[in-house]
């Protein structure tokens, strides 16, 4: 009799993530940094698990993993000793709790550093940003704890404020999403006062290399902070709220600038000593910022004007017991005015009589009163100092050899920041990331599964880097969304481009065989372009 069974179970773009895993020895790094467990699920595993989990792209729960691994062949992604089971919501719960206290920050650098190591990945430039995750339900204080955040309510930058929340900070690689820290704070810290923190933690922590110039937005820039990091280079945006930018901003001509690499910049370097620290600040002229800053203008001008005529109506039909009562709530009025004031103003005199009737010829008045008459014009001196102003910001850093960092480095290293460290939080922020499983209800949970989100980045990144690169080298090409040929597909198409690979699986009698279905040409080309961690996945024989 034949005993042959078949089944199929559903690989996808896992083997990838399981191959990315597997070349930066991630369960092992985590193990050796935990130490022993007496755990049949090793907490390296547990945090592979997760990842395939948050990787996925399924928006699946966190205790639903089981069931996310059910259809999937566990025993080849992540061992022969395991099952689906094995990885349910108490298992992966106490592994969140080993790993929180075990220090979540140090965990992911130790990670990180490692597989930047594997990678063989430097960086002059590091890029450092914060954002917030809403959450739901009542959280305890942590109050006596410091190791522990507080969940509560701050600046959202999800804009839920009636949400309670907690906050990331993020260090990534210069232009690319590679996260190299992460740390959790409590809902309502501040970006001025964790940034020069985390950077001074970073540099500590990197102490035996050189450390990155570091680039933040305006968050960082005080006079407090730039004594502080002293000792680490930066590049920052400067506040407008200092007063010395608004006035350089008008100061300062297009004309006297020199244009930029990158088409549509300008901009011109200048010595500052803000903080008693010498700097070097770029003043940049963006064409594309200027014209989107200057339609806000006019519609900001346009709003004025409605404004002001109402209210000048209104003050119109007002009768005053003097001129200069009246000449008084004009003056009033027309400061609350930034872009317009009053023209032809007069005072027209009211004549009051307190008898009946009509008043004779000639007869004077009991008293009188006075009314405002004018008309609203535009201010056009401060509409064109507001004007010249537009399009431009400055960036200061305190790198003041240019042959270290030149003038146009400061503009493109800065320019980065959208393809870097935002772009990150964009990928931790996506629907459907497990962002929304952020129901556990212990603060420490939240930290570590804040921790696993970012290790998931790093796995995404690394798998996106490493594929770019090889495409470049061997000089190669991948189809994108429109079929046009590129070097530069992202990872998640390249998950898109694997969905419907199955693995078969046959028993006969005591013999199991297994077989990749539905591979294609460009699947292998991709499979070949990861390398053999990534290949053993597909082809079980790199």
């Amino acid at each position: 009799m034949d005993n042959t069974s078949f089944s199929t179970q559903r690989l996808d773009h896992l083997g990838i993530v399981a191959g990315i895993c597997d070349r930066i020895d991630l369960a092992n790094q985590i193990n050796s940094y935990v130490g022993p467990t007496r755990r049949s699920v090793s907490i390296g595993h547990a945090v592979k698990a997760m990842i395939l989990n948050a990787l996925g792209f399924v928006g699946r729960p966190l205790y639903l993993t089981p069931e996310f691994f059910d259809s999937k062949p566990v025993e080849l992604l992540l061992g022969s000793d395991f099952t689906a089971s094995d990885f349910n919501d108490d298992s992966l719960g106490r592994a969140l709790d080993t790993l929180h206290d075990n220090g979540l920050t140090e965990c992911f650098a130790f990670v990180s550093s490692h597989a930047l190591a594997i990678f063989e990945i430097g960086f002059d430039f590091a890029h450092l940003d914060s954002t917030s995750f809403s959450l739901h339900g009542k959280y305890p204080s942590a109050e006596s704890n410091t190791e522990v955040i507080t969940i509560g309510h701050g600046y959202s930058k999800d804009r839920r404020p009636d949400l309670k929340q907690a906050v990331v900070n993020l260090i990534c690689t210069y232009q690319s999403s590679i996260p190299v820290w992460l740390q959790s704070l409590d809902g309502n810290s501040s970006d001025k006062t964790s940034f020069p923190e985390i950077i001074q933690a970073y540099a500590e922590q990197m102490k035996t290399s050189a450390s990155p110039i570091f680039i933040c937005d305006s968050a960082l820039y005080s006079a407090e902070n730039v004594m502080k990091l002293s000792k680490v280079k930066w590049i920052a945006r400067v506040p407008e709220t200092i007063g010395e930018v608004k006035t350089l901003y008008r100061q300062i001509s297009l004309e006297q600038m020199e244009p930029a690499e990158e088409k549509g910049y300008h901009y011109l370097e200048l010595g500052n000593s803000y903080g008693n620290i010498n700097q070097r600040w770029l003043i940049v002229h963006s064409e594309a910022a200027e014209q989107r800053e200057l339609k806000t203008l006019r519609k900001r001008i346009r709003k004025e004007c409605e404004t002001a005529q109402e209210s000048l109506e209104k003050l119109s039909r007002k009768e005053f017991e003097s001129p200069e009562q009246a000449k008084a709530e004009l003056e009033t009025l027309e400061k609350s005015w930034r872009f317009h004031q009053t023209t032809e103003s007069q005072l027209e005199t009211v004549a009051h009589y307190k008898g009946r009737g009509r008043p004779k010829a000639n007869q004077p008045p009991d008293y009188q009163t006075w009314k405002i008459r004018a008309h609203v014009d535009e201010n056009r001196t401060e509409i064109e100092k507001e004007q010249s102003a537009k399009g431009k910001f400055i960036l200061a850093t305190n790198e003041l050899e240019t042959d270290t960092l030149s003038t146009q480095q400061i503009l493109t290293a800065y320019k980065a920041q959208a393809s870097s460290v935002e772009r990150g939080f964009r990928f931790l922020k996506d629907p459907m990331f497990f962002a929304d499983s952020l129901f556990l209800d212990k603060p420490e949970r939240i930290m570590a599964l804040l921790m696993i989100m970012g290790l998931a980045l790093l796995v995404y990144a690394l798998a996106e880097h490493v594929l770019r690169t090889e495409l470049v080298q061997r000089n190669q090409t991948l189809p994108n969304q429109v079929g046009k040929p590129t070097q530069k597909l992202t990872m998640r198409r390249t998950f898109q481009l694997f969905e419907g690979i199955d693995v078969l699986i046959i028993q006969q009698n005591k013999t199991l065989k297994q077989q990749v279905l539905n591979l294609k040409t460009i699947h292998y080309q991709i499979i070949e372009l990861l390398g053999d961690e990534v290949k053993k996945y597909y082809l079980f024989d790199p």
